[in-house]
């Protein structure tokens, strides 16, 4: 016997790459276990199974840097404030932050299907007595047009997203005198894809090709630093919100015309934004 549950939770991650660096990733979840009927003529009550499997994820890998320590150029040491990744390539990155905010896999790289048998065989460690095994499978959000994946973090989030390199993959959509104007879509999400986005006012140093953005959270004491090259620095916190009104305001201003933006903070939630110049 065996239940399935679709579209169960979203997993919001950023994971480093060794050809991209960072990557912004949302997956979509879908979960199926199997066992044996219990007395009630049920294997597992569909309203527990969801708290159970999102409340794994919320506490584990969700919100945090998926980091494959057997790839190369890349490194895994102690610090003071917890954990610090390096790396070298494709280029060279030093993030630092409580050992909660990353997800250390002995991997040379990381894949969907890799995560989703760690994720899978997590659960089946901590099932209900009845319940022999859970198979979870991730994909990405089917997206016609155009999209981005990027990193950020929200130090004044009470939550996870005070995590300083997590992130999220996005729908964009841009509109002008009334119109989607898929030209502008696909050149924002290119420009955007795999940056870095960070609030100007979390800039410790930076320079003409190095940039590193620290913070105090209530998690801990957060650090990265990276190519310039990588970033995108906005006035104000990084939250969907603002960086529909980034672009609103930006793109506007450069065409000269009232602009209104949808973007996406992974899957089905986002903010619009309209600006006129």
């Amino acid at each position: 016997m065996a239940l399935f549950v679709n579209q169960l939770t979203h997993i919001d991650v950023s994971l480093w790459c060794v050809e991209r660096g960072l990557v912004g990733c949302s997956w979509q979840v879908d979960a199926h276990l199997e066992g044996e009927l219990g007395e009630d003529g049920m294997l597992f009550d569909f309203g527990e199974v969801k708290p159970w499997i999102k409340r794994t994820l919320d506490s584990g890998l969700d919100h945090t840097l998926l980091v494959p320590t057997q790839a190369p150029n890349i490194s895994v040491t102690e610090c003071a404030e917890g954990v610090c990744v390096r790396t070298t390539s494709p280029y060279p990155m030093e993030v630092r932050g409580p050992a909660e905010a990353f997800s250390l896999l002995p991997w040379r790289t990381i894949t969907l299907e890799q995560v989703a048998e760690y994720l899978s065989a997590e659960l089946t460690d901590q099932r209900p007595a009845n319940v022999d095994r859970v198979t979870l499978t991730l994909s990405d959000e089917v997206i016609e047009g155009a999209a981005y994946g990027y990193t950020h973090g929200l130090k004044r989030h009470l939550g996870n997203c005070q995590r300083i390199a997590h992130g999220h993959r996005s729908r964009l959509a841009i509109w002008q005198s009334g119109e989607r104007q898929p030209a502008l879509e696909k050149h924002w999400a290119s420009w955007l894809d795999n940056r870095y986005l960070l609030e100007q006012a979390d800039i410790a140093a930076q320079g003409n090709e190095v940039l590193t953005c620290r913070y105090q959270a209530a998690q801990g004491n957060f650090t990265i630093t990276l190519p310039t090259s990588r970033c995108a620095v906005l006035p104000g916190p990084t939250t969907v919100e603002n960086i529909a009104l980034w672009l609103a305001r930006g793109i506007a201003n450069e065409s000269g015309q009232v602009t209104r933006v949808q973007a996406f903070e992974g899957i089905n939630k986002g903010a619009f934004a309209e600006f006129a110049p």
